[in-house]
């Protein structure tokens, strides 16, 4: 027995140096795609939710060292194969000049390596926080515009119908809502995508960490959607009543920023509420 642990001892600066050898190799081939995601990260409010993935992804892994000592290290052919994939994905997209695909095919390659070097048994148990390194991808620029701009139509409709309830005059063409003396567009930080990236993100990792059940999980998952794009629609609203009735311009400066942040907190706390909910029903569901 001793012998067996004095070979691992022995053994342990050899590995430490291959894994610190294979990290260093790792990011110098994919240093073009790491800088400019952290560039995105940093400069785009859009996607400023991408740096937390990294740490909270290993924070994860860390987590769940216990389990992972316990999985079989079985070195996989499969993975071996999907390194192989990933490098030609990653060259033909940094070719091609296309950003999106060759994140993705760093995603693929760390998946790769990890199948590769561990087997079918560590990754499985690192499905969860290697998938979450998905969530740290910008979404494409055509899928953002082509999913904002309903969006913006629907909050300007929604808030203009809701505020004439109240007897504001209000006229509406497309995303710019008319108010006497005053103009409001509802742009695309208003349309609510922004704050739903990092619902989802947010949605899943609760979701990970405080519920069992994967249904359970979707749902909250899920539910982030209503959230953002109802918290989006009162926030128009009260922007125009604020103007109308308090001649309180909302939409501009620090206000607009605070605002903004106390909107996001109330998407928070609605998809808080939500989860308490479930926690619930995931409790009744384990004593069951």
């Amino acid at each position: 027995m001793n012998s067996v642990e004095d070979k691992k001892e022995k053994m342990m600066p050899a590995m430490i140096g291959f894994y610190s050898g294979l990290v260093i190799v790792f990011v110098f081939a994919f240093l073009p795609v790491i800088k400019t995601l952290v560039e995105t990260w940093i400069q785009s409010d859009d996607n400023s939710h991408g740096l937390l993935i990294v740490p909270i992804s290993l924070y994860i892994i860390w987590q769940n060292r216990a389990r992972l000592k316990c999985a079989a290290i079985e070195p996989g052919v499969g993975g071996r194969t999907m390194v192989t994939l990933a490098i030609v994905l990653y060259v033909f997209a940094f070719k091609a000049g296309i950003a999106t695909v060759s994140s993705f095919s760093l995603v693929l390659a760390i998946w790769a390596i990890v199948w590769a070097l561990f087997g079918k048994s560590v990754f499985k148990n690192l499905v969860f926080p290697l998938a979450l390194l998905i969530l740290m991808i910008p979404i494409p620029g055509q899928i953002y515009s082509m999913a904002t701009i309903p969006l913006q139509l629907m909050v300007s409709k929604a808030s203009a119908a809701m505020v004439g309830y109240l007897d504001v005059p209000v006229f509406r063409e497309g995303n710019v809502i008319h108010l006497p003396g005053r103009t409001l567009e509802v742009v695309q930080a208003c349309s609510g995508l922004r704050s739903l990236m990092s619902l989802i993100t947010l949605c899943t990792i609760f979701g990970y960490m405080t519920l069992s059940s994967n249904f359970l999980r979707g749902i909250l998952i899920v539910s982030s959607i209503p959230a953002a794009v109802l918290v989006n629609i009162f926030r128009v609203v009260l922007m125009i009543i604020a103007f109308y009735y308090l001649n309180l311009d909302l939409s501009e400066g620090s206000l607009h920023t605070t605002f903004g942040v106390v909107v996001f907190v109330l998407a928070l706390v609605l998809v808080a509420m939500l989860r308490g909910i479930l926690s619930k029903w995931d409790a009744k569901r384990e004593i069951s």
